[in-house]
């Protein structure tokens, strides 16, 4: 790693000169702190460098899907200066000048602000995510690791590994709950996946159906992050990133003390106290349509979800049946007694009696195919079709607390607000003591900031809304996804089954002979 990535980890912002702070607060993007790679380009153009050197400066400066990152911005700003002083711009001259980094000549910063495209209305409320970039996003694993066994209780741990961060971190339950807690707090306007239960019922679970039940939360939690990890959002938040690379012994205050330092998305969203601005003057009407249509999507997805796990459980019992099928016939072909001397002139079951016994080496073969094919049908169709609907179900809840919380809290403080100021009205008739009028006054007052805040939030909630909505739509070609998987998982399962089945048939023909009820092609 070069000393410049090494600061790049670890720098704060104090560390930056004033300068490239002023700059980079005039031309970064309205909705978050990105410069877009146009918005780079044309500051570039005012720096009346020659075209190689402003080519050798953007070779030196990283950019993702056409923006640069603040400290990718600052870097490039470093550059510039170093170019401006008549030096070869590179990352390793950079490294020699970290301490204190050269000023650009670029001008007052307040200039600079007509550089910023911008946004209309739409690009702030539209979503510009496809599928495959969300699932390339990050690909979170959550594998269980040897239980620690203490003195009365035995804990269950996780290995987290993240693709995107590379790392592996061990994650408790109790971890997971924390996460879970404040990530709702600090982005309650958007889809929240829900956590699988804790435990099931005392006294209710046998030894298996506990490792199933281990074994179904240990899935649940891996659709969580991944549905988190991959949220555009979310993906970017500090305390995604905390969750899945902090590797300290206290990762539950951690969480609590990065929510702290943030707090709730509507404190930090740029367009937070804008959102209205935004929102479509039918938004009502668009969100109850798709709203309908998001429901009709997840009652369907249920039904599919369920017959996958009825042809996934089928082709296990299937693998099931097929073994036991071949130990009975191992049964049948183990069986030494000696025939009767009514049977004993025919001399037919004794041989074929013989021949069975090595039957059943193929039908555990075909038993093993079978259970491939239930464990792939599990693993490839199933649990695509889990975390689209737990996708679909966190966008109900969210749905649900739109309703219930923002809105309703809004019309309480209305109705409290009436009261008020009847109790006002009812003071200025009524002779009351100077100092209860004016303690009315303030609680008005406080009260009609409070609403004002209230309906900021309702409408920031509104604009969340309608960009979850969006992300709900551009899951929907998961389906596709699904659809491949299954075939896939049929064609795969088929063809090896066949393929024993086929080897099996001539076998038989040689084992016993004559007719046996085989077809010949």
């Amino acid at each position: 790693m070069t000393q410049w990535e090494t600061m790049a980890a670890e720098i704060h912002e104090g560390a930056v000169p004033s300068y490239y702070r002023e700059i980079h607060e005039a031309v970064h993007c309205r909705t978050d702190e990105r410069v877009q790679v146009e918005v780079f380009q044309r500051l570039l153009q005012r720096t009346d460098l020659s075209k190689a050197v402003l080519a050798q400066i953007a070779e030196h400066v990283d950019s993702t899907d056409g923006f640069l990152s603040k400290l990718s911005f600052y870097k490039a700003l470093a550059l510039i200066a170093l170019a401006q002083q008549g030096k070869q711009p590179s990352t390793k001259l950079l490294e020699n000048c970290i301490q204190e980094l050269p000023k650009p000549q670029l001008g007052e910063p307040k200039d600079l602000s007509a550089l910023r495209m911008q946004p209309t209305q739409e690009d702030a409320l539209m979503m510009s995510h496809t599928l495959d970039k969300l699932l390339a996003l990050d690909t979170v694993q959550v594998e269980l690791i040897p239980e620690k066994k203490g003195l009365f209780l035995k804990h269950v741990e996780y290995q987290v590994t993240s693709q995107r961060y590379k790392i592996s971190v061990y994650r408790r339950y109790s971890d997971f709950d924390v996460f879970h807690e404040v990530l709702l707090q600090r982005f309650s306007y958007r889809v929240v996946p829900a956590l699988p239960p804790k435990r099931m019922l005392k006294g209710v679970l046998t030894s298996v159906s506990e490792r199933e039940f281990i074994e179904g939360r240990r899935r649940a939690l891996g659709r969580f992050l991944n549905l988190v990890a991959r949220h555009p959002v979310f993906s970017e938040d500090e305390l995604v990133k905390t969750f899945l690379t902090f590797s300290g012994s206290d990762v539950q205050t951690k969480l609590r003390d990065a929510y702290k330092k943030t707090g709730d998305e509507f404190m930090t969203n740029r367009v937070a106290t804008q959102a209205k601005d935004f929102l479509p003057p039918d938004i009502q009407a668009q969100f109850s349509t798709s709203r309908e249509m998001i429901r009709n999507i997840h009652n369907s997805f249920h039904k599919l979800r369920d017959r996958a796990e009825k042809m996934a459980e089928r082709s296990k019992e299937n693998a099931t049946d097929l073994l036991m099928f071949g130990k009975e016939l191992s049964t049948l072909g183990s069986d030494t007694s000696t025939l009767p001397s009514l049977a004993s002139s025919l001399n037919s079951w004794g041989k074929l009696r013989q021949s069975l016994k090595s039957l059943s080496v193929e039908f555990a073969v075909l038993s093993e195919k079978a259970a491939q094919q239930g464990s792939r049908e599990e693993d490839d169709v199933v649990e695509k079709l889990n975390l689209f609907l737990d996708l679909l179900q966190s966008y109900r809840d969210l749905c649900e607390r739109h309703e219930k919380g923002v809105l309703h809290e809004h019309q309480r403080a209305l109705h409290k607000y009436g009261v008020m100021k009847r109790q006002m009205m009812s003071a200025t008739v009524q002779p009351k003591e100077q100092a209860t009028v004016e303690q009315l006054e303030s609680r008005i007052v406080q009260q009609e900031n409070a609403i004002q805040t209230m309906e900021l939030r309702n409408y920031f909630s509104l604009f969340c809304l309608h960009q979850e909505t969006q992300l709900i739509f551009t899951y929907l070609p998961i389906t596709s996804h699904i659809l491949g998987a299954f075939v896939n998982s049929q064609v795969q399962g088929h063809r090896e089954m066949g393929e024993v089945w086929n080897e099996l048939q001539p076998k038989l023909g040689c084992l016993f002979g004559g007719k046996n009820g085989l077809k010949t092609s």
